[in-house]
C-alpha cells in the first residue's frame, strides 16, 4: 500500500474557502480518477502562537505504484492547474509518500 501525502499551507483569508472546494471539488476529482483506493485530509497542529498559515495533509492511498504513475501521467498536471488558478501563492503543496510495511 502506498500512501500518496500532500501537504497544503493555506493563507488564513482564503482557508475556508480552499477548505470548502477541497471537500466539494478537488479530492472528489482526484478519486474519480479510479486509481485511489480512499482519501482523507487531516489538519496539521502548529503552535498556535506563531502562525501565518494553517497546514492540512490530504492522504489518498494507493495499491502500487504504477497507480500513482498512472495518476501522475493522466491527470496529476491538470488537477494541480486548478488549484493554481484558483489560488495561486495563496496554497502552497509540497507531497511526499509513505509506504505501508
Amino acid at each position: 500500500m502506498i500512501i500518496y501525502n500532500v501537504t497544503l499551507s493555506i493563507l488564513p483569508e482564503v482557508e475556508t474557502e480552499v477548505l470548502s472546494w477541497l471537500k466539494k471539488t478537488h479530492i472528489p476529482e482526484v478519486l474519480d480518477t479510479n486509481l485511489f483506493i480512499s482519501g482523507q485530509m487531516f489538519k496539521v497542529i502548529e503552535n498556535p502562537d506563531d502562525r501565518s498559515h494553517n497546514s492540512y495533509a490530504i492522504q489518498y492511498k494507493l495499491e502500487n505504484w504504477e497507480k500513482f504513475e498512472e495518476y501522475n501521467n493522466k491527470h496529476a498536471d491538470a488537477l494541480r492547474a486548478k488549484t493554481q488558478n484558483m489560488f495561486g501563492e495563496r496554497v502552497l503543496a509540497f507531497r511526499t509518500f509513505l509506504e505501508e510495511l
